[in-house]
């Protein structure tokens, strides 16, 4: 089976090649949302929507910015638990969370995550002894966590409530119930297979130990957590009429959001709002509209701005201002030694 999955995968890198089929499907879901956001707009005011955002209580938009700053928070457990992970315990957790928030902002306003987030953290955990690799291995087990993350809310809420998911993957509310067990299932599969042993994946010099299932259990913890207040932040924004359930509006935005994830398009821009609309119907356009203005500003403009300003100071820093520093104290010091020199007798006198 080994041989036969590895000569199909030579085959049809040496044809195609998956990054060829990774950018064919990524402008195949950007054109597809662009396409329904560009219909599902039509008829929109533009007065009504500015309106709408008058009317969002600024109480309410500063709790959907506390549960975004929550968010943010937990996500620096990412970074830090993959270092702990991989036995890199000398990086301090100021370090992780530097790196978390600043690759997943920069990264996923920009686009391509994989590459702009795994660029940011080795241009950080270079500076405190990490290679390459270590960088590689700390992506990977970031990554593991969001899934994780992901499969299990997705698997809990679409078992509770299937017909949430169905307007976005037009699939019958059954079949969606059997997706989500498969989910949890899944889940329950890997835990499993993972108090049975140490478990390692990769070869050729790149090996990763993966947690165990104590610690895989915190990891979806992580996840959840994280992905719990980004769906509440989304919840309070939305309107209050009518009545939509929080399990309901968590399906559609988990949704919406892996695939904005998969088009790799910046800042999901246009794919998560198409799924978002497309999948909440009840409200009404310029409404619903007008929250997710407001959430794109709290969850990716504020904080893309927040980490630019940071990686450019520190840029400075390590760049302008700490070398200029060390060569004034070098010069101050070497002219403290020739002061020192001249002052001192000559041994024949």
């Amino acid at each position: 089976m080994h041989r036969l999955l590895t000569a199909l995968k030579r085959g049809f890198t040496g044809r195609t090649g998956w990054k060829r089929l990774g950018i064919a499907a990524s402008v195949l879901i950007i054109v597809l949302a662009v396409t329904t956001l560009i219909r599902t707009l039509k008829g929109v005011d533009t007065s009504v929507i500015l309106i709408a955002l008058t009317e969002i209580p600024p109480g309410r938009i500063a709790l959907a910015a506390l549960c975004v700053i929550c968010a943010f928070f937990t996500l620096t457990f990412y970074d830090l638990f993959a270092l702990r992970t991989i036995g890199k315990k000398h990086v301090p957790y100021r370090i992780a969370a530097l790196s978390s928030f600043t690759s997943y902002t920069i990264g996923h306003n920009i686009g391509a995550t994989v590459f702009t987030g795994g660029a940011i953290r080795f241009r950080i955990y270079s500076d405190w002894g990490l290679n390459a690799i270590d960088v590689a291995k700390i992506c990977f087990l970031s990554g593991l966590t969001f899934w994780l993350g992901n499969m299990f809310v997705l698997g809990i809420g679409m078992a509770w409530h299937p017909a949430a998911a169905s307007a976005i993957d037009l699939l019958p509310a059954s079949v969606n119930r059997l997706i989500a067990l498969g989910c949890i299932a899944g889940i329950v599969i890997y835990l499993v297979w993972l108090a049975n042993g140490r478990r390692e994946l990769g070869q050729n010099g790149w090996k990763v130990v993966l947690p165990s299932a104590p610690l895989t259990l915190l990891q979806i913890l992580i996840g959840v957590i994280d992905l719990g207040f980004c769906a509440l932040a989304m919840y309070i924004l939305t309107p209050d009429v009518p009545h939509v359930d929080f399990v309901s509006v968590a399906v559609v935005f988990i949704l919406a959001t892996l695939i904005g994830f998969a088009s790799h398009a910046p800042g999901s821009l246009g794919v998560f709002d198409a799924a978002m609309l497309v999948a909440l119907p009840q409200f009404g356009k310029e409404q619903l509209l007008a929250s997710l203005l407001v959430f794109r500003l709290l969850y990716f403009v504020i904080p893309f701005a927040i980490s630019i300003s940071i990686m450019g100071v520190r840029e400075l820093w390590l760049n302008v201002v700490k070398p200029w520093n060390e060569r004034r104290r070098t010069g101050t010091l070497n002219a403290m030694a020739v002061r020192q020199r001249v002052k001192q007798p000559h041994p024949a006198e």
